[in-house]
């Protein structure tokens, strides 16, 4: 009894859902890839987050142009028996009463420290854009793989509301014959229990959309809130055996962003250490002084002149520090140029792969299941094969299908994952 409730529900449950899909349907925002990434690179809140950081960083660039402000000093008596007196000289007192002193000085860099500023300042843009462009690959990447999976559980939903719709039917037909008894109750069960596992794909079917859906809607900046409905691409894979691969490798070396951040950062420690070393090097103050009331003369005028002595600190530490940051940043940017090889040869592998599987299997037998599958439904409806063969081969057909999208969206996905490792558009997803 509680099985047959379970049943029970479980058919109201999709019969709800597909009532549900056919009333968004005219809600539905259709999108092929190409117009997903003009509206991604159009709204996408982390791309603009990052070319902020760029506006950032080149503001910085500006402030390390500056020079160091000017310093005015000043110093006056407070109390000599009266507060704040301040005299001019009489004849009983000549100097008068009061002392006041100033002082204006401006501290000169030396050994090039402003240039070197400025210069870490501009690799700090460059890092910084080499950044966004990492992010627009990632995320980019990220879009297609999620449209590409999107459109495989659309079209994997359409097979299994087909088969949903052909057991219910059969389902409703044999409860009548179990009632007139021209059927066991234990064919009726197993009919039944093909109908609950088809729901239950179906329900983890829409879960999978909902969790892709949430991600794209993110991506895209969409708040509507309208579901996305995904077109499969149809790539063109004529040149995938013609490609010049040594070609894109060295490509892929000079115009991937992470290789291009791996040089800025390695150039952004060489020129550090440059600074480092400048900072070893003393800076010039130079400056004025005004005394009144408090030298051998009563107006004195001084030039000022000062100088740090390298004695105690030397900046060593940081200059070490330096020299080995450029050594990590080096061995960093050989890493990244042997990764950015070693994932094009080994991507371009997996999309020879999955093309010969692809291109073996073709397309006709996938009608020929098709209209099987048709006459397998009206046999059955006519007593003409068993419950034991008719369960056997609708659950290899479905099986069979979904199989068949989901190696159709691993070649998809393989051709976006060859463009995202070599950092161009070699097989459009259009």
């Amino acid at each position: 009894m509680k099985r047959k409730v379970a049943l029970l529900r479980s058919f109201g449950l999709v019969g709800l859902a597909l009532a549900l899909a056919h009333a968004n349907a005219q809600d539905t925002l259709r999108l092929t890839t190409p117009k997903a990434e003009e509206l991604f690179l159009k709204n996408n809140l982390s791309l603009l987050a990052a070319q902020y950081n760029i506006s950032a960083n080149e503001a910085l660039i500006q402030q390390a142009k500056a020079w160091d402000n000017p310093v005015l000093s000043t110093e006056q008596n407070l109390y000599d028996g009266k507060f704040f007196r301040h005299t001019k000289g009489t004849a009983d007192n000549p100097q008068g009463y009061g002392q006041w002193y100033a002082s204006l000085s401006q501290v000169i860099r030396t050994a090039n420290k402003r240039g070197l500023q400025v210069q870490l300042a501009q690799d700090g843009v460059k890092t910084a854009q080499a950044q966004l462009n990492d992010l627009l690959r990632n995320l980019r990447y990220v879009l297609q793989v999620d449209m590409n999976n999107l459109a495989q559980l659309q079209a994997a939903q359409q097979l299994l509301e087909t088969e949903i719709s052909h057991t219910q039917t059969l389902a409703k037909g044999m409860d009548e014959m179990l009632k007139v008894g021209d059927i066991s109750l234990k064919d009726n069960v197993r009919l039944k229990a093909l109908l609950y596992s088809l729901q239950s794909d179906y329900a983890d079917n829409l879960r999978q959309q909902q969790d892709l859906q949430k991600e794209l809607h993110t991506l895209l900046h969409d708040e509507t809130a309208a579901p996305i409905n995904a077109t499969i691409p149809s790539p063109d894979f004529s040149s995938l055996n013609n490609l010049p691969l040594l070609a894109i490798v060295d490509s892929a070396k000079a115009l991937r962003p992470d290789a291009a951040l791996a040089s800025a950062q390695a150039l952004y420690q060489q020129h550090n250490l440059a600074f480092q070393k400048a900072l070893a090097k003393p800076d010039l103050t130079v400056g004025v002084d005004y005394d009144r009331a408090s030298n051998y003369i009563p107006n004195y005028v001084g030039l000022q002149i000062g100088l740090p002595l390298p004695i105690f600190n030397k900046n060593r530490g940081n200059i070490q520090s330096a020299e080995w940051s450029v050594k990590a940043a080096q061995a960093t940017q050989k890493n990244t140029q042997s990764v950015v090889q070693a994932e094009v040869l080994n991507s371009y592998n997996k999309l020879q792969t999955l093309f010969q599987v692809q291109k073996s299997v073709g397309g006709a037998w996938a009608e020929n299941y098709e209209r099987l599958m048709r006459n397998m439904v009206e046999s059955y409806e006519q007593r003409k094969v068993t419950l034991f063969d008719f369960i056997d081969f609708f659950t290899s057909y479905k099986d069979t299908r979904l199989k068949q999208l989901q190696q159709t969206t691993n070649l998809l996905n393989a051709a976006a994952e060859f463009n995202f490792v070599s950092a161009q558009n070699i097989i459009p997803l259009k």
